[in-house]
């Protein structure tokens, strides 16, 4: 796996632009450092592609567990990098408002690591089940499993609303179904397993155990992580922003 060249990073630039036409003060400390943090490493990636991309083979036969840490913060190419940090401005605004900066960024490292490990699994699992050993070499890279997991909690704070996905209106409860399937006829090279597993992510925090478990291993720290501090409040329409609907995320 190599980054596609693109000659002038134009997703780059446009990522820049909107960001700055949001306003760098508009945005939480958290979202911005993690937009900071995905812009760096792909202007300075610790690794090649092939080195930090997530598989089967690579992390867990060969042991090359720090896969999991670089994999989510890698990206593709620049409109990989632009499909998805657009997508992470919006949702990032809304949530960290929601949830207070503390928890919101405990959330963040937690389903890094979670949308990785869940990865792993469906990739074995359908390796096993199916007998095709290829499923162990899939290697994926990116922040989208991320996102679809931070997509279902969105999504769960907005249950009567609607999301547009390619001009359908489709109820939030299942608007990350409706653009897993959207996505992967759109663009049926991207990594099914990776956004399936952010779905399952954010399921297992807002209908399993997840959220319990993360207060219980924040301990002491989870009183000051305003958990249910609702500063601000969704669109009552659930509506996705343009980027939701259109992108094509390269996981």
């Amino acid at each position: 796996m190599q980054r596609r060249s693109r000659g002038i990073n134009t997703g780059l630039i446009l990522l820049l632009s909107q960001i700055f036409h949001v306003g760098i003060s508009n945005i939480p400390p958290v979202t911005l450092a993690t937009l900071v943090l995905n812009i760096w490493f792909f202007l300075n990636p610790l690794k090649p592609l092939f080195e930090s991309c997530l598989s089967v083979e690579k992390c867990y036969q060969q042991k090359d567990w720090q896969r999991l840490l670089l994999s989510p913060f890698h990206h593709a190419d620049d409109w990989h990098l632009y499909f998805n940090m657009a997508s992470m401005l919006w949702k990032g605004i809304n949530l960290e408002r929601r949830l207070g900066s503390r928890w919101f960024a405990y959330v963040i490292v937690t389903f890094s690591l979670l949308t990785g490990v869940v990865y792993l699994f469906l990739e074995f699992a359908l390796a096993e089940f199916m007998d095709e050993p290829g499923f162990r070499r899939n290697c994926a890279v990116g922040f989208s499993g991320v996102l679809f997991a931070l997509k279902v909690l969105n999504n769960h704070y907005c249950p009567g609303g609607f999301a547009n996905i390619l001009g359908f209106p489709v109820p939030n409860r299942f608007a990350c179904w409706a653009e897993l399937a959207a996505i992967h006829f759109i663009s049926p090279g991207t990594s099914f397993a990776g956004h399936l597993a952010g779905i399952l992510v954010g399921l297992m925090y807002t209908h399993g155990p997840l959220k319990k478990i993360m207060r219980k291993c924040a301990g002491i720290f989870s009183s000051n992580m305003h958990y249910y501090g609702h500063q601000d409040h969704f669109n009552s329409s659930g509506e996705l922003g343009y980027a939701d609907i259109l992108h094509i995320i390269q996981d």
